[in-house]
């Protein structure tokens, strides 16, 4: 059975997520699109109620589906599942809309940590909206604003023919997220392509980072940021296995994100590696190409992070 994939859309408190999901929901993609809406969405909905454990499910016009839940987000995703097991309801994506104020975190780690979960669903990404107008306020003042760019596998800058002037915007926004592209939509009008199909958890090489020119001094010290560390030389697999253990033990509470891609000693496959705080994998890649350099490359994404502490254990990486 293939997994239905799953788009978490984030954002502080009006950034567009509603006026982006009436986009999605009304344009032409061929999709069976389910919501998991929180209890502010604005999303026109009939009263139709499917399951027994309160959850609101309801169908709109177009096909798409509506749920809607007070409770817990595993006991929605289970409502969605049910009713579709038992042909009441079809649909092959779920996109998730938080509310303003949540922590994406919990929310990603409910489809690694539930069994049943796991398997029927496949987390796509997670869709950051920013609001140029507002957005350097809410970033200094809220940690949370700052949480959601760190998770974010795209980021979505919104009201830029309002704000005409965000380049500041644009290069904070790199420093505390290096590895999410960013894109301007005005009015919820985004191409769907940059939304569908990111693989943003799924173990492979997709590690672009953006190398932003930065001409100033920052004045906002952001909470939440990238750390990008490149080791020209291969590395023991055991010591970089118990440097991973480490920093997970040290800081698990504070990695938002991290991917990378190693070069091992006296191996010819590339190792890959990626989690969401304490959630972890590994697993060997492609051989590397003679052609190619095998260097390694790390990025972070984490609040409060002891950047030089990192820097220096992984420099410390040897062949022995």
């Amino acid at each position: 059975m293939q997994p239905i994939s799953v788009t978490i859309l984030t954002g502080f408190l009006g950034s567009g997520k509603t006026t982006l999901l009436r986009h999605i929901l009304n344009a032409e993609h061929g999709y069976k699109i389910a919501v998991i809406e929180n209890e502010f969405g604005e999303v026109p909905i009939d009263n139709e109620l499917i399951g027994e454990r309160a959850t609101q499910i309801k169908t709109l016009s177009n096909g798409c589906i509506c749920c809607s839940r007070s409770n817990e987000l595993e006991d929605a995703l289970l409502d969605l599942l049910d009713s579709m097991d038992k042909g009441q309801i079809y649909f092959d994506r779920l996109i998730i809309e938080c509310t303003g104020m949540a922590d994406p975190g919990p929310i990603t780690q409910t489809f690694f940590s539930h069994e049943i979960l796991c398997q029927r669903f496949l987390l796509d990404g997670i869709i950051t909206l920013v609001d140029a107008v507002h957005a350097t306020q809410q970033l200094d003042r809220f940690p949370i604003a700052q949480a959601q760019v760190g998770y974010a596998d795209r980021v979505l800058l919104t009201k830029t023919d309002i704000a005409s002037n965000h380049e500041a915007l644009l290069e904070r926004l790199q420093r505390i997220n290096v590895k999410a592209p960013i894109y301007k939509v005005i009015q919820g009008d985004a191409d769907l392509s940059i939304l569908f199909n990111i693989e943003g958890f799924m173990l492979n090489d997709n590690l672009t980072i953006s190398a932003p020119v930065f001409r100033f001094a920052p004045k906002q010290q952001n909470t939440i940021r990238s750390i990008v560390v490149n080791l020209s030389h291969p590395v023991e697999l055991a010591a970089v296995s118990d440097l991973m253990e480490e920093l997970l033990l040290s800081f698990a509470d504070n990695l938002l994100r991290y991917k990378g891609i190693l070069a091992i000693e006296n191996e010819s496959r590339r190792l890959l590696f990626q989690g969401v705080q304490r959630l972890y994998s590994a697993d060997w890649d492609r051989e590397w190409e003679p052609d190619e350099t095998r260097e390694s490359v790390l990025v972070f994404i984490g609040m409060d992070l002891p950047e030089q502490k990192i820097r220096d254990k992984f420099a410390a990486l040897s062949v022995k």
